[in-house]
């Protein structure tokens, strides 16, 4: 059975569908996922296993800095290094900047988390297609356009499956002609690896109450650019990152630049999602330090190749939720074991996909992964660097100077600081000085967030139900217009949200959601202060297609 009509989704007339069966389904192809599978087929090829992937080609979806540590990767799979992905650069120097809106300061020494001597750039997208036929070639099989829905149910509540969503809806709910009811996966183990902000994981966190033991989760936003430059600008393996303008210092962001190989360079900028000011805007922050004199000069002459936007879980130790539950476990991001200092995920995911193999290879249940995940070394790593993220509520300095004491001390600390949601922290306009936001006029692409989506080479068929569920749509003309003034028009890195005018509306005006335009970065699931955004799965196949992010 499915879940109970609780869900954001519109419920259709029950249909006939198709049923697959497997000892384990996993939801996503990132590393995660794609890690898990591996390790499990690599324990017992007997065991049958899918895993389903909501974008239309493995890696399109993906998208991250990325440096990646190689020691879990190594584990894996141990000859990786003499057929590596296709986009891997080893670090040769790494630099720490703190900037001004005219220079900067270079420190002489990288903070202790950020040394990045033996590990790789990669593309992360790219690395995910290039272990998808490694986990095919051990029978794993992979769908990729399958977008899970729901999860299913028995009646006593324990997840036996996912289903997919129906292809050829229209907006208004109808079945157009091509019409396909989407298919019930069945498995012993359903495992979520679905990266920041799963959809299905936010639902399942509520129903089994995972997080009744910790913190609320804390979320990021990423944006960046793949550009190609001129020849002699690039210096394959260099690493920089930076604190600083154009954040002012309440603001949690920083920026991170990666020279990779055939005169590319992949660049982006992370914003907290805890920020307080109402005006902000994640996305002119991101363009605003490209025009930086430190940065713009390696990009004038370039050309955007790619480009694209995601949320990033830094909540750390503290809001780890309960990862198990009847019938069901969490791995990577999903689960939030991304190390925010080091501002790396990914070796994190892969060695939680090891672990779940590992735990399910004998049993199949879930039952007790989440003890083997708190005694582990991915654990262990998150707890010496809990307060460090935390810190930084307090403003920059405060935040750096708690950062400095946290890594002397290896997080021996005897408190650990708490974790508040990001939806919270807005302040409401007028409430607090407006920073000063001290920009420089904008010279290099893109010009605006349209843009951007662009590059993003996103694409949904506009006649399908909007995937962006707004509770009431009536606050956001009237009381959101007063408080906080839209944020949602501000931080969605995509456009999607407008306000227009329409005499025909109450108010004169109403929320024009642009779902088609969405790159599913799940900022607005996150950020909005009333909590009336839900983010649930388009069609299948549908969103971003991200070329090496």
């Amino acid at each position: 059975m499915s879940e109970p009509n609780d869900q954001p989704r519109d419920s259709a007339p029950e249909t006939e569908r198709d049923v697959m069966e497997y000892d384990v389904v996993t939801v996503g192809a990132g590393p995660a996922g794609l890690s898990f599978a591996i390790r499990l087929k690599q324990l017992n090829p007997e065991l049958s296993v899918c895993v389903i992937e909501k974008s239309s080609t493995i890696g399109a979806h993906i998208l991250s800095g990325a440096v990646i540590e190689p020691e879990p990767l190594d584990a894996l799979l141990p000859g990786w290094r003499d057929n590596p992905p296709p986009i891997c650069v080893p670090v040769t120097e790494d630099e720490f900047w703190y900037l001004t809106r005219t220079g900067g300061y270079k420190s002489p020494i990288v903070p202790p988390g950020m040394h990045n001597k033996g590990n790789f750039i990669v593309s992360l997208g790219a690395m995910c297609a290039w272990l998808a036929p490694q986990a095919e070639a051990l029978g794993v099989e992979i769908y990729p356009g399958f977008s899970a829905a729901e999860t299913l149910h028995d009646d006593s509540g324990t997840v036996i499956g996912v289903r997919i969503g129906d292809m050829g809806v229209a907006k208004d709910g109808s079945h157009k002609p091509g019409y396909t009811a989407g298919i019930d996966i069945h498995a012993k183990v359903t495992v979520l690896a679905e990266g920041a902000r799963g959809h299905l994981t936010k639902r399942l966190v509520k129903r089994f109450d995972l997080d009744r033991d910790s913190d609320p989760q804390a979320y990021s936003i990423g944006i960046k650019e793949l550009w190609q430059v001129p020849a002699g600008r690039v210096s394959p393996g260099k690493v920089v990152h930076s604190l600083g303008w154009p954040a002012d210092t309440r603001t949690y962001g920083g920026s991170f630049l990666y020279h990779l190989d055939g005169d590319r360079i992949a660049l982006g900028y992370v914003s907290g999602l805890d920020y307080s000011d109402p005006e902000y805007k994640p996305w002119e922050a991101f363009q605003q330090w490209k025009n930086h004199p430190t940065v713009a000069p390696l990009l004038e002459g370039g050309n955007i190749l790619s480009a694209g936007a995601r949320a990033i879980v830094t909540g750390g130790w503290q809001s780890l939720p309960k990862v198990e539950m009847p019938g069901a476990l969490l791995i990577g991001d999903t689960a939030g074991l991304l190390n925010v200092p080091k501002i790396k995920g990914t070796h994190q995911a892969i060695r939680s996909g090891m672990l779940a193999a590992g735990h399910l290879v004998d049993s199949l249940s879930a039952e007790g992964f989440d003890a083997k995940l708190r005694a582990s070394d991915a654990m262990a790593e998150l707890r010496k660097v809990r307060n460090i993220k935390p810190g930084f509520k307090k403003g920059l300095w405060f935040g750096l100077a708690n950062a400095g004491w946290e890594t002397v001390t290896a997080g021996l600390s005897p408190w650990t600081l708490k974790v508040t949601p990001d939806w919270s922290s807005l302040h409401k306009l007028g409430q607090q000085e407006e920073p000063k936001r001290d920009y420089v006029q904008r010279t290099l692409p893109p010009r605006d967030r349209l843009a951007g989506v662009y590059f993003a080479a996103t694409e949904h068929d506009e006649d399908q139900p909007v995937h962006l569920k707004v509770a009431d749509t009536d606050l956001c003309v009237t009381r959101c217009v007063e408080e906080y003034g839209n944020p949602c028009t501000r931080f969605c890195p995509a456009a999607v949200y407008e306000i227009v005018e329409d005499a025909a509306s109450e108010h004169g005006k109403r929320l024009q959601i642009n779902a088609a335009n969405c790159v599913h970065c799940k900022t607005c699931d996150i950020k909005d202060p009333y909590e009336i955004i839900t983010w649930v799965t388009p069609e299948g196949g549908a969103g971003p297609n991200y070329q090496n992010l």
